[in-house]
């Protein structure tokens, strides 16, 4: 009788353990570079050019707006407002610019062709040097969340939030709404009559920008604190 409740014993120490291996977790596996998940890296590599930060509010700004290529238009059956409709309909292949439609369309300089379309400005040479860079280093969804909120300059900080959100509908031969902010003394003349602090703070009377959205927190810290501290042209 002791032989057998010593074997039904180990039997059931064996089993525990087996099940003990089998219930472990498996590693997790970093997501492909074109995954639809967003990779994040702590802080902003200069040499990089991320997606979240740069790419996406560029192409949503300058192309993703209404009876062009937002959701709801799909101009051409184009959707740019995010990183899954931008790298299919846009047609992008990670590494390799010259075989990516949307990278063709941006250079385009023939004027029926020319994308955004008048009476919107074409990218700037830098926009689309931004754009080739992001695919020549693989089309990543990535991002970084470093914020320096303290160190704000005007022209670091400032202007590269403004390219990307506002100037393509606020430059000097396409002001929307009479408001330009494509140098200096256009984005002071809107920081003292109180444009810019209430259309990005979206305070009551004021037309809100970005249309797409409101900026992200770390973008309107550091445009409300160089505000704040005198919008100095530093």
């Amino acid at each position: 009788m002791k032989k057998i409740i010593s074997a039904s014993i180990v039997t059931l120490v064996l089993f525990l353990m087996i099940s003990a291996q089998s219930c472990k977790h498996q590693p997790d596996v970093t997501p492909n570079n074109n995954s639809t998940v967003a990779t994040s890296s702590v802080s902003c590599d200069p040499d990089s050019v991320y997606f979240e930060n740069s790419i996406l509010p560029l192409l949503i700004s300058s192309c993703a707006k209404s009876g062009c290529h937002d959701a709801a238009s799909q101009e051409d059956g184009v959707i740019l407002d995010n990183y899954t409709n931008i790298m299919k309909t846009g047609r992008v292949k990670a590494g390799n610019p010259s075989d990516s439609k949307l990278y063709e369309v941006v250079i385009e300089t023939r004027s029926s062709k020319i994308m955004p379309p008048p009476p919107y400005n074409a990218l700037s040479s830098e926009q689309q040097a931004l754009i080739k860079k992001w695919i020549d280093q693989g089309a990543k969804n990535n991002k970084c969340i470093e914020c320096d909120s303290v160190n704000v300059t005007f022209s670091k900080q400032v202007t590269s939030t403004l390219n990307a959100n506002c100037v393509s509908c606020h430059n000097a031969s396409s002001s929307s709404g009479g408001v330009s902010l494509h140098n200096y003394a256009a984005v002071k003349t809107n920081v003292d009559n109180g444009k810019l602090a209430g259309s990005i703070n979206h305070r009551i009377g004021f037309v809100t920008m970005p249309p797409s959205g409101k900026l992200d927190n770390c973008n309107l810290t550091i445009i409300n604190k160089w505000i704040n501290d005198g919008a100095p042209n530093n």
